[in-house]
C-alpha cells in the first residue's frame, strides 16, 4: 500500500495567500468593471456611474452591478439603439472577453505576494 503524505500550510502563510487571493478577486472585478463601463449605453452617465464592486471574501467571490431602475432592460433589450461603441450585453460581454485577463490579474496578485 503506498505511503500517504500529509501537506500542512503555516497559519500565517494560509492568511497571506488568503489575502493575496480575495486582493486579487477584488483586482480582476474591478477590471472588469472598467472593460464593462467602455460597453455600457451611456446618456447622462448615470447607468455608467452606478457600477459598483462587491466582494465576498469568505467566499473569495466579487460581483460587479448597476443600480438604476433601467439597468437590466439596457443590458437584456438588443432592440434598443445605443451611441457608436455602446451596446446590451455590456456586463456579459466583459465578463467573456476577459475571462484570462482576470485570472492572470489574480495568479500574479498571488504570486507577487508569495
Amino acid at each position: 500500500m503506498p505511503k500517504a503524505w500529509k501537506v500542512s500550510i503555516n497559519p500565517k502563510a494560509k492568511d497571506v495567500l488568503n489575502g493575496s487571493a480575495n486582493r486579487g478577486v477584488a483586482l480582476a472585478t474591478e477590471h472588469l468593471l472598467g472593460e464593462a463601463n467602455k460597453k455600457v449605453p451611456i446618456e447622462e452617465a448615470t447607468l455608467q456611474r452606478s457600477g459598483t464592486v462587491s466582494t465576498d471574501p469568505e467566499n473569495f467571490t466579487a460581483a460587479v452591478s448597476y443600480d438604476t431602475p433601467y439597468a437590466v432592460k439596457q443590458h437584456e433589450d438588443m432592440t434598443l439603439r445605443h451611441d457608436k461603441g455602446r451596446s446590451a450585453k455590456y456586463l456579459e460581454g466583459a465578463m467573456n472577453s476577459e475571462v484570462k485577463t482576470a485570472a492572470e490579474i489574480i495568479r500574479k496578485t498571488i504570486a507577487g505576494d508569495l
